[in-house]
């Protein structure tokens, strides 16, 4: 807890509010000097006078504590959906370049020609591109699946 922070965000949304120290401090029942004070982070208001000072500068007691506004509720929520619109597109986008991969090995599989040792490679090429494939394809329905069950 910085006392400097905090007085300097007390006398901040004073301000915006239009008070003087002297009209906070009549709000409050205490001196103007005990505003001075916490402004200049000499000391902290009394616990039994938090929630009051909160009140008349709109704030939070978190935001107090922090000598900081914080953003809204709403913002916190629409800032979550929008990591939660991210995550599904990289789902997507994770599957779809597994079947790219895929296609790209089989295709390359049947380029691999010559002896024994090439048919292994090229089955194996072959095996891995309709692996990654299927794979995309399960990750991409599965994403598909989750969002219809929201």
């Amino acid at each position: 807890m910085n006392q400097e922070k905090i007085g300097c965000f007390i006398a901040k949304k004073r301000k915006e509010h239009g008070l003087t120290q002297e009209a906070l401090a009549g709000k409050l029942g205490v001196s103007f000097k005990s505003v001075s004070k916490w402004e200049r982070g000499k000391c902290l208001p009394d616990h039994s006078l938090i929630m009051d000072l909160c009140n008349n500068l709109d704030i939070s007691v978190s935001e107090l504590m922090n000598g900081e506004e914080r953003e809204s509720d709403e913002a916190t929520v629409e800032l979550l959906g929008r990591i939660q619109a991210i995550e599904r597109q990289r789902k997507i986008l994770e599957g779809a370049f597994l079947v790219i991969i895929g296609i790209i090995l089989t295709i390359a599989s049947s380029y691999v020609e010559g002896s024994t040792f090439s048919d292994f490679v090229s089955g194996f090429l072959m095996g891995i591109g309709v692996g990654a494939c299927a794979a995309g394809i399960i990750l991409m329905l599965m994403r598909i699946i989750q969002e219809n069950d929201k």
